[in-house]
């Protein structure tokens, strides 16, 4: 029995392993893209922050996306594409509206206090919710489809945990590294202090990267969303010519292959974000105009 039991263990270990490497390039993107989510707190809330989004996290995994991952590719698997051509295009609009917002066309009201906290976690878990989407589906479409339910189910947990903690470990360690620097500071070696004091004047160089790389990535990732799945739906033109593009340059290597297939991806995810952009921003601002008007008539 506990033979058997191991080697059960053992293969959901191996398929997990296996299913997870291909979901690296997103486990990335999710590690640069939550810290912008804690950029401005107070020192003493930034664990606490990274905490809740975590949870947030495993909450999103293992009540909404596996399950339903589970269901609809069994009973209804044509939904999926379309559920990630929606994500992606979120993914999209946010990285397009981060962009306007570095070359101030785009300007979002700040707030402080608890208030705000609540919106940053949610912002950052709705975000979660789109790139956990998209690596526990890789992950599923990975596994072996004789693999059972319920060994997929196992596999699909041990991802789902062990990406979690690479992730927000990864970012509690980011967001935490100045404090680090300051301790070191103030240690009795001088060699020890003076690299405390470069970690410390390097962390906001660092964090200025991290929001860009985050950035891109969200262009990038929501950009390979829309193409790949509209490919699998509807309209296969937004792939054949990023296709074209990879194959123009595949004689350079694997490396320019990549770097190729993420530029065509996120220029189209900026422009696709800049359309969603446009259309919120109109509509927002028709609404905010007809509310004085609304409020007036039912005085």
């Amino acid at each position: 029995m506990s033979v058997g039991l191991l080697a059960v263990v053992d293969d959901i270990l191996t398929a997990a392993l296996k299913a997870s490497a291909k979901t690296a390039g997103v486990v990335i993107d999710d590690a640069a893209v939550t810290p912008q989510y804690v950029q401005g707190l107070s020192p003493a809330r930034e664990l606490h922050v990274v905490w809740k989004i975590a949870i947030g996290s495993l909450f999103n995994k293992f009540v909404i996306i596996i399950p339903l991952a589970l269901l609809l590719s069994a009973f209804a698997p044509w939904v999926l594409p379309f559920l990630l051509i929606i994500g992606g295009t979120y993914l999209c609009f946010e990285g397009a509206e981060k962009v306007s917002e570095w070359f101030g066309l785009h300007h979002a009201v700040e707030e402080t206090g608890a208030r705000d906290e609540k919106k940053l976690i949610f912002g950052a878990r709705r975000t979660d919710l789109i790139l956990s989407t998209e690596i526990m589906l890789i992950s599923l479409a990975s596994l072996d489809p004789d693999f059972g339910i319920w060994m997929t189910l196992g596999a699909l947990i041990v991802i789902g945990l062990a990406m979690t903690v690479l992730v927000y470990g990864a970012v509690a360690l980011l967001v935490k590294i100045d404090d680090i620097g300051l301790r070191l500071m103030k240690n009795p070696a001088r060699g020890v202090r003076r690299t405390g004091a470069r970690i410390v004047k390097a962390m906001p160089a660092v964090f200025r990267v991290i929001s860009i790389v985050g950035t891109v990535a969200m262009l990038w990732v929501g950009g390979h969303l829309v193409i790949s799945n509209l490919y699998e739906t509807f309209w296969q033109l937004p792939y054949d010519l990023l296709h074209v593009v990879t194959h123009a340059v595949e004689a350079a290597g694997p490396v320019v292959v990549w770097l190729a297939d993420t530029a065509v991806s996120a220029v189209s995810g900026l422009v696709l974000g800049a359309i969603v952009v446009v259309i919120v921003t109109a509509v927002s601002r028709f609404l905010k105009r007809n509310e004085p008007a609304t409020v007036h008539a039912q005085q």
